[in-house]
């Protein structure tokens, strides 16, 4: 599965984290990074994630 997230869109709310921290995290830096290709097992969660984004930056392909 192919998880993109719009980083222009993006403002690092940091929500996604809470619902996929597997895939989410926030750098040293403030700033979202996340894995691209991600696990089927973590389906859930990544949808979870792309719901609770409050600017709707996360597309889940696959």
């Amino acid at each position: 599965m192919k998880v993109i997230v719009d980083m222009d869109v993006c403002k690092d709310h940091g929500q996604c984290v809470f619902a996929a921290p597997e895939v989410f995290q926030i750098n040293d830096s403030g700033r979202l990074v996340y894995e691209s290709e991600v696990d089927e097992a973590l389906r859930d969660a990544v949808e979870e994630a792309a719901d609770v984004c409050p600017l709707q930056a996360i597309t889940v392909e696959g």
